[in-house]
């Protein structure tokens, strides 16, 4: 369903007000990188590097680095920052306690990635220990370790460390460079293109036919469409980013209007978190400029952790507070009567007369080289998954 109150303003505040920058540049950082030198250093996963990047340009805005102590409490239990800000997905920097221990509070620490090239530095003001269940209860709805951001929970280290980060350096993702775009530089282009409403769209899965209608049916009522994936670190099972961008451009190109949609990559880890990370794509979209937000059926969701509208319920619970709109859909399919792409809400007909297929039996089918049913895939998406599939 998707509710008839539109946003009229010209442009949306950031959450919090501000739009957060903490990338240093010109003297400033050639300061820093020689000061880094000298500092203790700390290797970042693929994950915390792209946590590092998204509070320094902006789309985790207010955040300004890794949370303290407060603020990591009161979202684990809350889902609020300590000043009371929806806030939903604890953004923290885990070490180990050998580790913890070559770090003073009060000192900078350099933040290398896995490559050995410095990007960022932190200035430690705190380090504290955690609660793994209750994080893993409250943020993902479960302890079990089968869930992917729970296993992920139980292998960090027992330390988070906390403080005010400065980038130095972006991560690269020259493979994506012509769709890689600041929140800052979203707002700017939305604003070149008279977009006074745009619709923001989450995905870590190629577009199939319930998507397209769905975005479409959005887009009847905004200016413009940000098809925003997520290009960051997800499960093994799932397909590329680099094979999804491809099918994100094809489909674009054959069945969406040039002038009123954009493709921009969303440089994030996929936490699998349902309910509490829709809420937090939510968040970041708003920072990136939109008013609008698309949440559909078991929106980031992974197995049978969350019910099917769990995400859609909770967030409508902080809709008026995070002042972005959200578009709430049922799932949707193609009917073999009604000839078209529908869901229970206009549909009359019996569930053997709709076209369904599960994620794993899509990527079992694109690995056997077979092609999908029109009525689930665009055969041009079809013919980049299975192309893509092939060469991994």
């Amino acid at each position: 369903m998707v509710s008839t109150t539109q946003k009229t303003k010209e442009t949306i505040k950031p959450h919090g007000g501000e739009l957060i920058n903490r990338q240093v540049k010109g003297q400033e950082r050639e300061q820093l990188i020689e000061e880094a030198q000298s500092f203790p250093k700390l290797t970042l996963n693929p994950w915390s590097l792209s946590d590092l990047e998204l509070i320094a340009i902006g789309g985790f805005s207010p955040l300004t680095g890794f949370l303290g102590e407060k603020d990591y409490v009161s979202v684990v239990e809350n889902v609020r920052l300590e000043n009371g800000l929806v806030w939903s997905i604890p953004i923290t920097l885990p070490v180990t306690e050998e580790e913890a221990n070559n770090y003073e509070i009060g000192s900078s620490i350099a933040l290398y990635g896995e490559d050995d090239h410095l990007y960022g530095v932190l200035n430690l003001e705190e380090k504290y220990t955690y609660d793994k269940s209750k994080e893993a209860q409250n943020v993902y709805g479960t302890t079990d370790v089968d869930h992917p951001g729970v296993k992920r929970v139980y292998e960090k280290g027992n330390i988070y460390l906390a403080g005010p980060i400065q980038l130095v350096d972006r991560p690269k993702h020259d493979e994506f460079s012509d769709f890689h775009l600041d929140p800052s530089e979203t707002r700017e282009l939305f604003k070149e293109l008279g977009w006074k409403t745009v619709v923001g769209f989450q995905t870590r899965n190629p577009v199939h036919r319930a998507h397209e209608y769905i975005q479409k049916i959005a887009l009847e009522s905004v200016d413009g469409l940000l098809l925003n994936p997520l290009v960051g670190e997800t499960k093994s099972d799932d397909i590329s980013a680099e094979i999804r961008m491809e099918s994100y451009q094809v489909i674009l190109k054959h069945y969406y209007p040039e002038e009123r949609t954009r493709l921009v990559i969303y440089p994030a880890a996929m936490r699998y978190a349902g309910p509490r990370e829709a809420i937090l794509h939510a968040l970041v979209r708003k920072n990136y400029g939109c008013t609008h937000f698309i949440v559909g059926r078991d929106h980031a969701g992974v197995g049978d952790y969350y019910g099917t509208y769990d995400a859609q319920e909770l967030i409508a619970q902080y809709e008026d507070e995070i002042d972005i709109q959200i578009f709430k859909f049922e799932h949707a399919f193609f009917c073999t009567v009604c000839e078209n792409m529908t869901t229970a809400k206009t549909c009359p007909h019996d569930k053997s007369k709709h076209v369904h297929l599960s994620g794993t039996k899509v990527r079992e089918k694109l690995r056997n080289g077979e092609q999908l049913p029109k009525e689930f895939s665009r055969p041009e998406v079809a013919d980049v998954l299975i192309k893509g599939l092939k060469q991994n």
